[in-house]
């Protein structure tokens, strides 16, 4: 089965709003890598987005102005955690939640809601194919 996902350390951030009750994390360049069932090889593109967190309540942190850089963290989906990770497509209701760590911020941001989706813009681009050593 071929799979996608966001790898969340270094993807780019241009900014954090919080507007009626969605936090949306603006991705302008997320890093995807994509993996084809059956190769060892897999490939890296970038790509626009939000992350969106319905009916969102911060927890813990400020909502840090853009550009940021992630250093990673999780995405919670339910029963799930996605660690440094978000996969490719996600819309999912029910416990929902994120605690994001940002390069040159001490405080993560962590929020939960009661619904988290990806919303992707435009076409995926080609970066390069990643080879086992």
């Amino acid at each position: 089965m071929d799979s996608s996902s966001i790898n969340l350390p270094d993807s780019e951030v241009a900014g954090i709003s919080l507007e009626s009750g969605a936090l949306r994390v603006h991705l302008s360049r997320a890093y995807i890598i994509k993996t084809m069932t059956g190769s060892v090889e897999r490939t890296r593109w970038w790509q626009a987005g939000d992350l969106v967190i319905d009916d969102a309540e911060v927890i813990s942190g400020d909502l840090p102005e853009g550009p940021l850089v992630c250093a990673g963290g999780d995405v919670v989906e339910n029963i799930y955690t996605y660690r440094d990770m978000v996969p490719v497509p996600l819309e999912s209701r029910g416990s929902a939640g994120c605690k994001l760590r940002f390069e040159g911020h001490a405080e993560p941001l962590e929020a939960r809601g009661s619904a988290v989706r990806l919303e992707m813009r435009d076409v995926a681009k080609y970066i390069e194919h990643i080879i086992p050593k």
